[in-house]
């Protein structure tokens, strides 16, 4: 049903799981939101349906779900505009996309929220907030 071992996962993954451990099944709720609204959902994979197994996956499918289902937020350059819990998005350069959670953790200077994320080496909590261009911001409950 699209999920990996919990030693393996991409950036999507670390949201879906943080999700899951409040009770949120993301990947049950973006597809049921994208088999009732296809038509607003990015069309970058040539899908012709939604397909329960990776559309949860898909940090664009998440971003319409989040701006969908939760609260589109101002993207800033202020640290404080970012809470804990509030999922950020930033695109890494080209068409690839990333997304990570707020957590109540500070930067060594404590200027900056941390983040948990994945960008390739497993789950990780880094000051990398202002890294690379950020393209969503939402909270959900």
């Amino acid at each position: 049903m699209g999920d990996v071992p919990a030693d393996k996962g991409v950036c999507t993954d670390v949201v879906i799981r943080a999700y899951r451990k409040c009770g949120i099944d993301l990947q049950k709720e973006v597809h049921e939101d994208m088999k009732a609204n296809f038509t607003l959902y990015p069309k970058i994979w040539g899908l012709s349906r939604p397909d329960p197994n990776i559309d949860h996956r898909r940090v664009p499918n998440l971003m319409t779900y989040f701006s969908r289902k939760g609260t589109a937020k101002t993207i800033s350059d202020k640290p404080e505009d970012y809470q804990t819990g509030d999922i950020v998005c930033w695109n890494l350069g080209g068409a690839i996309t990333h997304i990570g959670i707020v957590t109540d953790q500070r930067s060594a200077d404590g200027k900056r929220p941390m983040i948990v994320h994945n960008i390739g080496s497993g789950q990780v909590l880094e000051d990398m907030l202002f890294d690379f261009r950020i393209i969503g911001h939402y909270s959900y409950p």
